[in-house]
């Protein structure tokens, strides 16, 4: 089976405290590259997802909820030895705050040597993240194979840094980081991220250093102020679409997920990157990394007040 866009990475079950209500949590899913599979599923794209899965409930759950978005699972395993990753999302003055039960997980399993290379092959886009090559190294290996599979296939690849720093020091994260980016045909980094990776601050200076680095085209998201998105040959500033946000997480995600989605039906760059900035921003509407992922719908309701559309 063709997918437009197969993701690669680990799939965990999420429970996301509901705010004023220490002892009560909304039972969710998460993991960033699942997330925008789904995103892009949402949008129409046929997706697919390979990953491991512990043999266990939650495993399952994550296999029922691949059934009900239409992803495909053939580039799945299941780990009779680990478990599947769960996470938590408590909430404090300063934001969210993340705790993770993802130590030895069943994707942290991930080698070259168990890559579904049939599912990458057939995929159009295969979209990685920084989070993927960190949680063990054999999962980073498997990153590396992966893109290299994919390129020699003309499997296009997108990446998303997605730093995150408890899960590895900086120094290997630049490392990794920059040996990825000129592997890659669409870099969406996070402005947060890349001040970190390259000691810059201003957006432009940091689009700049992308492409110095080897980025073919750059979706650089600035949270609240859109994105900046474009090549070598030019680059344009979406601004956001104005929402009432109540929760923020995935939504990064979201948008990697809607932009694969539009490149996949032939908009180009920038035409995908408004839709997807839209789409980003409905994201941050609702509860959860899943359950607020839109519909087209929606998005083109968003745009159109916008005057986008």
């Amino acid at each position: 089976m063709t997918v437009d866009v197969l993701g690669l990475g680990e799939p965990m079950v999420e429970f996301s405290q509901i705010p004023g209500e220490p002892g009560r949590y909304l039972h969710g899913f998460g993991g960033d590259t699942m997330n925008a599979v789904i995103a892009a599923a949402r949008q129409g794209a046929r997706t697919g997802y390979v990953t491991r899965l512990g043999a266990d409930e939650f495993g399952q759950q994550l296999l029922d909820l691949w059934r009900r978005e239409a992803v495909d699972a053939t580039g799945v395993a299941i780990d009779a030895e680990a478990p599947t990753a769960v996470y938590f999302i408590t909430h404090s003055p300063s934001g969210h705050v993340f705790t993770y039960r993802r130590a030895g997980s069943a994707a942290s399993r991930l080698t070259p040597e168990g890559l579904p290379l049939d599912v990458i092959a057939s995929a159009r886009f295969l979209h990685v993240s920084g989070i993927s090559q960190a949680i063990s190294a054999s999962a980073c290996d498997a990153v590396f194979a992966a893109i290299d599979h994919g390129r020699s296939n003309g499997v296009r690849i997108s990446y998303d840094s997605n730093l995150r720093l408890k899960l590895w020091p900086l120094a290997r994260a630049r490392a990794i980081v920059l040996a990825t980016i000129p592997l890659v045909d669409c870099f969406l980094p996070s402005l947060d991220d890349v001040q970190s990776l390259s000691g810059l601050s201003a957006p432009d200076a940091i689009f700049d250093w992308a492409l110095s680095h080897g980025a073919r085209s750059v979706a650089l998201k600035l949270g609240p102020a859109g994105v900046l998105v474009g090549d070598a040959s030019f680059r344009e500033h979406i601004p956001a679409c104005r929402v009432d946000v109540v929760d923020a997480s995935g939504a990064g995600d979201c948008f990697a997920g809607a932009l694969l989605a539009r490149l996949a039906a032939g908009d180009p760059l920038t035409q995908a990157a408004r839709y997807a900035n839209a789409a980003a921003a409905l994201n941050c509407t609702g509860y959860g990394a899943v359950a607020p992922l839109p519909r087209p719908e929606a998005v083109l309701a968003l745009l159109s007040r916008s005057g986008a559309a």
